[in-house]
């Protein structure tokens, strides 16, 4: 409130002195009384230009500033930098001096922008089922106890405005198509439309005007999905509005306080049901009711969802000879069977198949690591070398891919390798998993362990009773009454011993 609009009504309203408003503002009394006698609203001060130390560097950092407003979001860089800057070029102010610069610059900018009609837009309208907006951001989450940064993908349909979020660790291919099937599964189905910025998974190259050379996997998609892919132009987010103010908007409905989850996967699905809670607490703003009325209008009008797209990214590679192939700085291992042979990955968010001649040959869950130090992890699938230690049985022993045996594997290997063909031993029974179910051998293998006869051929017939069904214990036999002894018959090998003592030949 202002100090003169106060002093006045203490003094004309509360009655108060002018020796008690000197008291309570601190301002002399002839200064008081001069308020008081004056006409004037409120008493301006003129504040005295002083020097800066910015201003021999004023010229370069507006040019800075100028440079960085017409740079991409992610590029560009912080008042801080560009305080470190301006020290490396000898100035000696402090960085708030800096940030007041920057404010202002910008506010000025933006009111040019303003005059020059840059700054306005014309409200867009869009029919039930015609298009969606997608874009992505990126947000934290804290993961298992981990923080962690996550790539997140934002669906929104133009008409209803109703949204979908998925995070992921990546802006990869095989991340967006896994977000698109998931976002038409949610939204009910798919819209004739899809606007999208010039991102590098969908856009190989932007032209002139709304040319595009588009990405054929991406295109593969827009395909199957049969809708029409729509890029604004370079720079110019407000073509998907609708969107990007999604996107800020979920910073406080989504992401703040930090979620927390035991894995992505429950990452995703307590965004996917945090995401419909919120639909009918949004209201619509340009249509009566909440979002998730108008959603419900707009439903019937999508195309309904077909089998979700197989969005896989395919890479050629080639085994090495210690059976291993490379995918992002890991190490995963294939049967020996395709060593030193070319394979295909089939590449998905979370998983990928090794194919050769046709057929799957095995699968592995991907691992995604952001750090870049050291020379990466190693799977194994001790199954993958069986091949390989039938015919080199020694290897066995201190094999990388058998540390990690199952615990009655281990335990039955520390006891076999004591005696010589121990090894050879342990291979044939590891073998049996490749015709048998790996569960039965394995409950074979316990069982033999528990009756102290861990033998190759004990844990084969306990294998045989087991596929049969048949009892792997004999049950006591309980004799009747009258068929017990009363005195049973004590053994004496002495009469044996007199037998071979008396010389007895045939005449």
């Amino acid at each position: 409130m202002a100090l003169l609009s106060v002093i006045r009504r203490w003094h004309y309203r509360d009655h108060l002195p002018i020796r008690e408003i000197a008291r309570r503002t601190g301002l002399s009394r002839n200064t008081i009384r001069k308020y008081l006698r004056s006409d004037m609203v409120e008493p301006r001060f003129k504040v005295p230009e002083r020097p800066s130390k910015l201003d021999p560097f004023a010229e370069r950092l507006s040019a800075w500033l100028r440079r960085e407003m017409n740079r991409p979001r992610k590029q560009k860089r912080t008042i801080k930098q560009l305080h470190a800057d301006l020290v490396s070029l000898g100035y000696e102010g402090s960085y708030n001096r800096v940030a007041a610069f920057a404010r202002d610059w910008r506010d000025d900018y933006r009111c040019q922008q303003q005059i020059s009609g840059r700054g306005t837009f014309v409200p867009l309208s869009f029919a039930p089922g015609e298009a969606f907006q997608f874009d992505w951001s990126e947000d934290w989450a804290i993961i298992a106890g981990v923080r962690t940064k996550l790539q997140v993908a934002h669906f929104k349909l133009s008409h209803s405005r109703a949204f979908i979020v998925r995070a992921y660790l990546l802006q990869t291919h095989e991340m967006l198509f896994d977000a698109h099937n998931h976002a038409f599964r949610v939204l009910g189905g798919v819209p004739r439309r899809g606007i999208y910025d010039n991102m590098r998974t969908a856009v190989d190259k932007v032209g002139r005007g709304k040319e595009r050379n588009v990405n054929t996997r991406f295109l593969t998609m827009v395909s199957h999905y049969l809708f029409e892919a729509e890029f604004c132009n370079p720079a110019a987010g407000w073509e998907k509005g609708q969107v990007e103010k999604n996107v800020q908007d979920a910073r406080h409905r989504l992401w703040q306080p930090i979620p927390q989850a035991e894995s992505l996967d429950a990452l995703n699905l307590w965004l996917e049901q945090r995401c419909r809670a919120l639909w009918p607490e949004i209201p619509h703003g340009s249509a009566p009711g909440s979002v998730a009325d108008a959603w419900a209008d707009e439903a019937e009008c999508l195309m309904p969802v077909g089998r979700p797209f197989d969005g896989f990214v395919e890479y050629g590679k080639r085994v090495s000879p210690t059976c291993l192939v490379h995918l992002e700085r890991n190490r995963y291992s294939v049967p020996a069977s395709f060593a030193n042979r070319p394979v295909s990955l089939r590449v998905y968010p979370d998983r990928f198949l090794v194919v050769a001649e046709g057929q799957v040959v095995c699968e592995h869950r991907r691992i995604i690591e952001r750090s870049h130090d050291g020379p990466g992890r190693t799977v194994y699938d001790w199954r993958h070398y069986l091949a390989v230690v039938q015919r080199k049985p020694g290897a066995l022993r201190n094999g990388a891919p058998f540390l990690e045996l199952p615990e009655p594997f281990q335990r039955l290997q520390r006891h076999l390798l004591r005696s010589p063909g121990g090894d050879r031993e342990m291979v044939e029974i590891l073998a049996l998993v490749l015709h048998h179910d790996e569960q039965v051998v394995l409950t074979a293998v316990a069982m033999a362990l528990d009756a102290g006869v861990p033998t190759k051929t004990h844990i084969l017939n306990l294998l045989h009773r087991l596929l049969d069904g048949k009892p792997v214990t004999t049950p006591p036999v309980t004799a009747p009454q009258a068929l017990r002894l009363v005195s049973e018959p004590i053994a004496n090998v002495e009469r044996y011993d007199a037998l071979r003592r008396e010389n007895r030949h045939a005449s």
